[in-house]
């Protein structure tokens, strides 16, 4: 990671989305064993934030280990309209925010992607004055933006919300919002994220307290810090951000997906096969390595960032989702697959998002034994899955049903690879390379 000038890369936009991915399908012939090594993307959720923090520097960023994902090219084109000029080499974003021209950002693009609304901070704390839609993305449940308002307002901003618009000025001499102590009512990273940027540039400190601990928060703090941000205690519950009067250009490298590497795992663990996943960052999959290793699975570091998962017969166990270092939710759907074929009864309990059992329905589909009571899903391990038609409802269920297809006796065709393609990078040809046998269809 070095802190020098950039010079830009000259490439051609490449299509980072697949046309017509809500009308593809995956055809999953299921039972075939899988084998060898998986390469592990750069995290989504970091990227998301960090593209949106490169706003606050009026000079270059180069950002490395980028995937290839839908969101990524939704926030790229919200980057673009607003003036932001982006440039994609492989794996490596170049961003020139020098020419930011506008402080509104598009409605019909931040309708479309949650992470869209990071955006709010950096314009604010840079422009003095932002004009974002409240944002849309997975169906998932209620994400209000209100932990992100009253922490902007406690910084010295003027919000209010007017059709549908975040309205956010900084007023009075300076143009700089002030520092202040913020207390989250609850740990959210959207809001975490957002304050921890707003407060790079504010006049002062500011303390956010019940701060999400998440390692794309961390990420995303370290990417300032490479800019010259002054930020510490990020990781844990209590962040504290000296705002500085700039930033400066920066070369930074994206850590590993853990959710893409639990994913993987969990592709072991259900089709009793043993693989290997790297790059990754091992304590940041603990939590989901405790859970398979409950479940029968053997996990083995075979060096610094290179996980195996040498598979077990499966037990049951409970599972509880929790803001991080609890287990995580965008873990939730694929463990349930597993679940489905463990011996004994588990219950899966939903404690983040109240939307987030969609999947359960397409799994019953598939031969699952699943019964839902409130946040809990009670499972009966089953002796088998069926393939079947299968409807994605989200990011992580998508996931969940490739996994299910994977075990499942016969074919199994997973509709609606548009989420899927949001958090995924080249899924079918990673799990190709492993030996699975899979086919995207268009209609």
């Amino acid at each position: 990671m070095e802190n020098k000038a950039i010079n830009p890369l000259i490439s051609p936009k490449p299509s980072e989305a697949k046309p017509d991915t809500e009308l593809e399908s995956l055809r999953i012939w299921g039972k075939h064993p899988l084998s060898g090594h998986v390469h592990i993307s750069g995290a989504k959720n970091s990227v998301l934030a960090i593209m949106a923090g490169a706003l606050l520097c009026p000079q270059h960023c180069r950002l490395r280990n980028v995937p290839s994902l839908a969101d990524i090219a939704k926030m790229r084109q919200v980057l673009e309209a607003l003036g932001v000029k982006i440039e994609r080499h492989n794996d490596t974003l170049e961003l020139d925010t020098s020419h930011l021209s506008t402080s509104k950002a598009p409605y019909d693009l931040v309708s479309q992607l949650r992470a869209s609304f990071f955006v709010t901070g950096p314009l604010l704390t840079r422009l003095g004055t932002a004009r974002v839609p409240l944002p849309g993305g997975c169906a998932i449940g209620a994400r209000p933006v209100d932990l992100h308002v009253r922490g902007l307002q406690a910084m010295g901003a003027e919000v209010h919300i007017e059709h549908g618009i975040v309205h956010a000025d900084i007023r009075g001499s300076g143009g700089r919002l002030k520092g202040a102590k913020i207390y989250l009512d609850y740990p959210s990273v959207g809001a975490t994220e957002t304050l921890l940027m707003a407060a790079t540039l504010a006049d002062g400190e500011t303390i956010i307290e019940n701060a999400a601990q998440e390692p794309e928060v961390e990420d995303l703090a370290n990417f300032c810090r490479a800019m010259g941000a002054k930020i510490r205690g990020a990781g844990t519950n209590t962040i504290t951000i000296v705002g500085v009067p700039n930033l400066h250009s920066v070369d930074y490298g994206i850590i590993p997906d853990r959710i893409e590497a639990g994913t993987f795992l969990v592709a072991g663990a259900i089709t009793h096969s043993e693989i290997s996943i790297s790059p990754v960052i091992p304590e940041h999959l603990t939590p989901v390595i405790a859970k398979l290793k409950d479940i029968g699975s053997e996990i083995v570091l075979d060096g610094p960032n290179r996980l195996r998962i040498i598979p077990g017969e499966l037990r049951a166990t409970d599972i509880e989702t929790l803001p991080y270092p609890g287990f995580p939710t965008d873990m939730q759907a694929q463990l349930m697959a597993l679940l489905t074929l463990a011996e004994g009864n588990s219950v899966v309990t939903e404690t983040v998002f109240e939307n987030r059992m969609r999947h359960v329905a397409e799994l019953v589909r598939m031969g699952a034994d699943i019964r839902i009571k409130g946040q809990n899903a009670i499972i009966r391990g089953v002796s088998h899955l069926s393939g079947a038609p299968v409807l994605a409802t989200d990011l992580r269920a998508s996931a969940a049903l490739v996994l299910a297809g994977l075990a499942a006796e016969g074919e199994t065709l997973v509709q609606g690879l548009h989420h899927l393609d949001r958090g995924y990078d080249d899924l079918e040809t990673k799990l190709k390379g492993l030996g699975a046998k899979v086919q995207r269809v268009s209609p």
